[in-house]
């Protein structure tokens, strides 16, 4: 069965656990089919998860993503039979690589192996909930001998994985229950997609059965210079980093990506801030009038996005945008 469109609210709410609980039982009442947390610290999202699952009745909740260095397989396995139960089976684990500066700046933690790192802990988590005895030793992560509860008889848990790049993309659709994208120009998008097609192949699925999901960066505004500067100063740091810098290189701006390099690497704000052109802006986020926004989630539908994850770079234009993709302002 293809997998359907849909819309979906990103969460935490950045003023705090209290809010993102609010948020979201408004987002369900409101028509929003998932619920997606980023989990890029400060608000746990797996924890967070629990609160959110308790307190809605209809909605997917998803995670996109949570770093695979930051907890371990066993971690992750028996957090996820939690998350599977107090949600109703409808919960989403979304595992990825993150990037240097979090996991080396923030964590401490050597940013080594992503690519093999993220489809091993997919891989043994996998067998973990199916309550499997562990003898894994692959590259980047090990277990010998853990069990756990396995989920009751045809019960499912979904684990998706973030890609970027040829071998990631491939990798997500042949090993993983889905595929969640991040801040691609949309002319990449094709690109992407055939290795996505690709490596679904490989595990005999079909294209319109991959789930694959986005969180968009969506600014509904009368003023959109405004919404590009926001949009330029929340993400110019994204793409000095080495993991973006380079997908933004593989998408066929390399000289974008050099200036951006070199002027993250001089700390000259401008230079860094200003290779992120108008044009360059208008191909990665969703910005302009609710008509506009409106069509331009929907050519990505078309373009292979499924699960449209609807975030604002800009907090004064926030609840105007969540607003705009509520079901009965919006459907595909």
């Amino acid at each position: 069965m293809a997998v359907p469109q849909r819309t979906a609210l990103t969460l935490p709410d950045p003023r705090g656990v209290e809010n993102t609980i609010e948020m979201a039982k408004w987002a369900e009442a409101e028509g929003y089919d998932d619920l997606w947390f980023a989990d890029s610290g400060g608000i746990d999202a797996l924890t967070t998860t629990a609160a959110v699952a308790m307190n809605t009745e209809r909605c997917r909740i998803g995670i996109a993503i949570v770093p695979v260095y930051t907890r371990t397989p066993a971690v992750f396995a028996s957090t996820c039979h939690v998350l599977n139960k107090l949600s109703g089976g409808r919960f989403i684990l979304g595992l990825g690589s993150s990037s240097q500066t979090m996991m080396e700046n923030w964590h401490g933690i050597d940013f080594d192996k992503p690519l093999t790192r993220v489809k091993e802990t997919t891989e043994l988590v996998k067998q973990m909930l199916r309550g499997e005895k562990t003898a894994y030793d692959g590259d980047t992560v090990k277990s010998h001998g853990y069990r756990q509860i396995p989920l009751g008889e045809g019960e499912e848990q979904p684990i998706y994985m973030a890609a970027l790049r040829a071998k990631m993309l491939e990798a997500a659709a042949q090993h993983s229950d889905g595929v969640i994208l991040n801040l691609f120009p949309k002319g990449a998008l094709p690109k992407m997609m055939e290795h996505v097609r690709a490596g679904g192949a490989s595990a005999g699925k079909a294209p319109e059965d991959i789930d694959v999901v986005c969180r968009h960066m969506v600014v509904v505004t009368d003023d959109k210079e405004s919404a590009r500067n926001a949009f330029r100063a929340a993400f110019a740091p994204y793409y000095a980093t080495p993991v973006y810098n380079n997908f933004l290189a593989w998408c066929g701006y390399e000289d974008v990506a050099a200036t951006i390099r070199e002027g993250w690497a001089e700390k000259d704000r401008e230079k860094t801030t200003n290779a992120l052109t108008d044009a360059l802006i208008d191909e990665i986020g969703i910005i302009g009038t609710e008509a506009e926004c409106h069509d331009l989630i929907r050519e990505r539908g078309e373009m292979g996005i499924t699960t449209h994850i609807i975030s604002s770079p800009s907090p004064k234009d926030a609840m105007r945008t969540y607003e705009a993709f509520t079901a009965k302002n919006f459907s595909f």
